[in-house]
This record gives C-alpha cells, structure tokens and sequence, in this order.
C-alpha cells in the first residue's frame, strides 16, 4: 500500500509497505479516507521534531484523519461504547491513552504519561492506505458530514478544549491571536458564547478576513497595527478578561500577556518551534494572570460531531485546498509557504 514518510526536514517521500494484519481484539481496521494537514505537522516538516519529540527514522505523517471500517476486532467498541460495524464512517482521536494511570482515571486521558499518539514518532500516521486503530478512538461520522471535514473534527476538539479552559463569560471581552484553523474555529465558538468586543490577530489577509466573517468584532493585521495598542484602544486602556494564544507561541505569548486585564486569563494552545515559552515574569505576575497551557483535547469529539452535524459550525469553509496523498510533499511545501488562500489543506488517501 501506498504511504508518505518523513524522512527528515523537508523530506517526504512516497513509498509502498505492507498491508496491516488482522485486527486484535478492541481494534478495527480501516481504510483512510482523508488525512488533515495540521500546524505540528508543519514544525515536524521544518525540523524533524515537534517539542522534545526527534524522529530517529522514517516514519508515517497524519494525526488528523478519516476512514472506513474494513474489519473489526473482538469486542470492538466505539468511543461512545457501541460496537462497531463493517463499513461505518469514523473520525479518529489520535492520542491513545493507557487508561489506567492516575491520569486516566481521573478523567484527563490527554495527560496520560503511557500515550502513543497516530502520526507522532515513533507512531505511525495515517498517510498510509491502510491502518488499524484502537476502536475506543473511533467516532462514527454522521451522513451529513463529508470525508473531507472528518479529519476537522480533530481540529474543533483543539477549539473546544481551550475555549472550556478560558471560562468566556457572557458579555466578556476576548483577544486570540492567531487564525489558522484552531483559532479560527476559537474564534467562531467564542463568537457564539455572546462576548461583547472580540478581538482576532493575524499576519495572513485572507486569514484577518475569514475571522472577521465567522464572528470576530475587532479582525486585524498585525501588519498593519500594534495588537496590544489596538486591543486597549478599543477596550479604553483595561484589556481583554481573556486571551488565547493558538499562533507559533513565540513573541505572541507576551502580547497576549500585555493584551489581558488585571487578573485575566491567559490560555496557550500554539507550539514554539524552539521549545520555549517566553514571558515576562514581572508582567504575569504584576496583573495576576491565570496562565493555563492547554494540552491538545479530552472529551471533545461527540461535541464537535454535534456542533458541525448542527450547522452551527460549517467545517467545509476550512477546507480550502485538497491534494491526493501522491501529492503529499507538494501539499507540505504549499502549506509551509502559507500561499495565498490557505486555511486547511486536506490529503485523499481512497475509500
């Protein structure tokens, strides 16, 4: 079967390896379907590696993704504890917990020490034909959800989680800087909570103009002004009760700082390339911030499946462009380039 590896910075390859065996009891086998490009997979692309994670060796791309049920293990159930199907539909959480840990037990299985994580070395993805995942991780797909907003569904667990971690209030005043595809979706559902100013940053034109579109009061190119200077203009010198940081977490993690109030709430979802958080100690602790890190999602995958089969949150907006999985290292280059238009690039692997 046909995959896409990397193999170092900025080396993609396509190659073929062996078909996966039968699945083991509580795992199913799929066919994917469609792979999501994600902002880590861009920091892996660049260097190798995403946060202390090196790949040491060749390994298989794609954490948000898609597929159909071929074969089914015993006592194969589903996220929401039904037994699965031949033929069914499924969006795939990409962390797979141990389940056992005090962690786990205590409800935040995205901070499990024992994960493994699809598409995060040493774990193959799913830019590959053909993979078997834990069926506990599957989530079967409403008919009015097409294959190519399956692997978004991932990417609206990303939104939820932080906005559940930045307590919006009605009527409150946000600042998120950064609108790729998580801060849009950010964006969107803090538009849909009733807040009264809010305030969306970015470099990208087409990026400031879809903000503005799904909800954002206050949609601006950091370009073409001082994000801090804007938001308290605007706020009358106060600043926002809530900032979420979801761009590459490098000098933004210190406006988002600077942009809050007195005691506000600062929530960081981007990933720094280098690793580090910078943030002026004096600041943070000047105004009393709560600074919460938020650690990819937990329990969010039955609410995105709602929240996009309602309509409430279009998903297909997102997706802009599509490249068949041959075309993976043109995708990822694309992509890394952030030409014009882009906000989610999505790969077809096949039915």
């Amino acid at each position: 079967m046909r995959v896409a590896k990397l193999y170092g910075a900025k080396d993609i390859r396509i190659e073929t390896m062996d078909a996966p065996p039968a699945p083991q009891a509580g795992e199913v086998l799929l066919n994917i379907g469609t792979v999501g490009l994600c902002g880590s997979d861009l920091h892996m692309y660049e260097t190798g590696r995403t946060g202390y994670t090196d790949s040491v060796e060749p390994f298989v791309l794609g954490h948000e993704f898609m597929g159909v049920v071929t074969a089914v293990g015993e006592g194969a159930l589903d996220g929401n504890h039904k037994p699965i199907t031949i033929g069914q539909r499924m969006a795939v959480d990409p962390c797979v917990p141990c389940w056992r840990c005090e962690q786990c037990e205590h409800g935040h299985p995205n901070l499990c020490p024992n994960h493994s994580f699809y598409g995060l070395f040493p774990d193959h993805g799913a830019l590959r034909e053909q993979m078997i995942v834990e069926a506990r991780n599957c989530f079967p797909m409403p008919d009015e959800l097409s294959d190519e907003t399956g692997p978004l569904l991932e990417t609206l667990g990303i939104a939820i989680h932080a906005i559940d971690f930045s307590k919006i209030k009605i009527a409150s005043s946000v600042a998120v800087i950064g609108a790729g595809p998580v801060g849009l979706l950010i964006t969107k559902l803090a538009s849909m909570m009733g807040v009264s100013k809010l305030f969306t940053f970015d470099k990208l034109t087409w990026r400031v103009d879809k903000a503005h579109e799904w909800g954002a009061t206050h949609a601006l190119n950091v370009n073409d002004c001082d994000p801090v200077e804007a938001v308290m203009e605007a706020t009358n010198g106060r600043g926002v009760d809530v900032a979420i940081e979801a761009a590459f977490a490098d000098h933004t993690v210190q406006q988002a700082a600077e942009m809050l109030r007195y005691g506000g709430r600062l929530v960081l979802v981007g990933i720094p390339p280098d690793d580090q958080l910078n943030l002026k100690h004096s600041v943070a602790r000047r105004k009393g911030l709560t600074i919460i890190v938020s650690r990819r999602m937990k329990h969010t995958y039955p609410r995105a499946i709602e929240l996009a089969t309602s309509g409430k949150i279009n998903l297909e907006e997102l997706v802009s462009h599509k490249y068949d999985i041959s075309k993976t290292a043109e995708a990822y280059a694309r992509n890394f380039d952030y030409d014009k238009g882009i906000h989610k690039l999505i790969l077809t692997v096949g039915r």
